[in-house]
């Protein structure tokens, strides 16, 4: 597979259209097309709406959509009318030796979703099934051109490099919308923190330090394979966590005892461990471990607390996120 920019030449695209020619004289196919791979799945190829029960009885039996590259069968030839499909307006139409026919859109590939494309997409569409409507045609394959239309990321910066890993993890032809949609995502202001420590009200604080670093520890054996980074107990390290949690849908796909009794406890002691060692801060330990903080500059940070916020939910995760918790707590530390 290669990117529809490879197709802007127009020479490098004959060259693909004979190949194709030669493909389809050797090897009779009752349907084969070439063309954007979000496009197709937006044209919902090769369902076109139907179940897989009617996909397989039916196969393709007419023309549900036309793309850039087609060669229908000799079944389909028939049953669409020989003469009507050779007559398409389209930038080449040849009938193959073995009574397949091969169509062309238009001389490059790479232009597909333009308007003058997307005119043409729709009249020959239209000629193969005059049952259909012109505009009709037109306008949902405007509106599939405008949901590929690129979208420049403008993420907010605190969690900017969390929400850059994540378009990719969509299909390509829902990319766009979702830049879109992270475009518009505003963090929730962390509410984690206090101005002044509360005491700490435990008989062993270095005690009760070291089993948070236990904790941690834990956490970085079961997840370190995964998230190689744990070891580095980095900012990047945090974002790795949250794209591995995010990817995972971590809190919807185990247990809430699981994630409540385990997860999140040793989430909150290594995000803590984080802001120790990176930020200078220092734990102030609690009998309640959502109560435990780490003194940063003039500001305490809860991340027993934040880690029970984040693993609520895979939006929680995104609204809670351990990247935009550093971020906040780095911004205050002097």
């Amino acid at each position: 597979m290669q990117p529809v920019s490879f197709f802007s030449d127009q020479e490098r695209c004959e060259e693909f259209v004979k190949a194709v020619r030669r493909w389809g004289s050797m090897y009779p196919t009752p349907y084969a097309v070439a063309h954007s791979a979000a496009d197709r799945q937006l044209a919902d190829f090769p369902r076109f709406g139907r179940d897989d029960e009617t996909c397989e009885r039916h196969g393709t039996d007419t023309v549900y959509e036309l793309f850039w590259l087609n060669i229908f069968g000799p079944k389909l030839v028939e049953s669409i009318g020989r003469e009507r499909m050779l007559s398409t307006p389209a930038h080449l139409v040849e009938e193959l030796p073995n009574g397949s026919i091969l169509l062309v859109l238009r001389p490059s590939a790479a232009d597909f979703a333009s308007e003058e494309a997307r005119v043409a997409q729709a009249r020959a569409h239209v000629h193969l099934r005059p049952d259909l409507d012109f505009d009709t045609v037109l306008r949902t394959l405007k509106d599939r051109s405008a949901a590929l239309a690129p979208v420049e990321p403008r993420f907010h910066p605190d969690v900017a490099p969390f929400l850059f890993r994540l378009p990719d993890e969509f299909s390509i032809s829902e990319r766009q919308r979702k830049i879109a949609e992270l475009n518009a995502f505003r963090p929730l202001a962390p509410e984690e923190w206090l101005p002044a420590a509360l005491p700490s009200d435990v008989e062993n604080p270095e005690r009760i330090v070291e089993s948070y670093g236990d904790l941690s520890e834990g956490l970085v054996a079961a997840l370190h394979t995964k998230v190689p980074s744990l070891m580095e107990e980095t900012a990047e390290s945090l974002t790795d966590l949250d794209f591995y949690f995010w990817r995972e849908n971590f809190p919807e796909r185990y247990t809430r005892e699981l994630i409540d009794e385990h997860t999140a406890p040793a989430l909150g002691a290594y995000l803590g461990g984080v802001l120790v060692r990176r930020l200078g801060g220092r734990w102030v330990p609690r009998k309640k471990l959502e109560e435990s903080q780490v003194r940063v500059g003039k500001r305490v940070w809860l991340p027993f607390l934040r880690a029970r916020r984040y693993m609520q939910s895979r939006q929680a995760l995104l609204d809670y996120s351990l990247t935009q918790f550093f971020r906040e707590a780095e911004r205050h530390r002097g």
